[in-house]
């Protein structure tokens, strides 16, 4: 039997989506809807986007973190790279419980950048293939 997680949802941190010009998509969702780009984190060419108290993730096809998404975004190629829920603590020790108890793979972990700074997550499947950030609150 499945047990619930061992985390108190506050809500979605950030989506990341893969895109072919990501200068394009900065410009449409900066000057068009009205985003502001608060951080470009040059190693992974990723743009963090703010949307009120969360954000959005541009990172190109053919970068680091694009690649994992296949081809294009397109009939053959998904262009959601993952999302992320921010939880109100980050206990490592009963998330990794918890994951183990229910039979769960940890695809990666680590302090990650998000809406409120940078801490804790770790990375998941869902069934249908689709990764999940379970996002811990700020270490700064």
């Amino acid at each position: 039997m499945s047990t619930r997680a061992p985390i108190e949802m506050m809500g979605l941190d950030h989506l990341v989506i893969r895109c072919v010009d990501p200068v394009a998509m900065q410009r449409f969702y900066c000057d068009l809807i009205g985003c502001q780009l608060v951080f470009h984190n040059a190693d992974f060419d990723l743009y963090h986007l703010r949307v009120g108290s969360q954000l959005i993730d541009l990172i190109p096809v053919d970068g680091i973190l694009g690649k994992r998404g296949g081809a294009a975004p397109g009939a053959e190629g998904r262009n959601l790279d993952h999302f992320a829920i921010r939880i109100a603590e980050f206990d490592e020790t009963a998330l990794h419980a918890w994951v183990a108890e229910n039979d769960l793979e940890i695809v990666e972990e680590g302090p990650r950048y998000g809406a409120d700074g940078t801490g804790p997550s770790i990375y998941l499947r869902d069934p249908e293939g689709n990764i999940v950030e379970l996002k811990g609150p700020s270490e700064s």
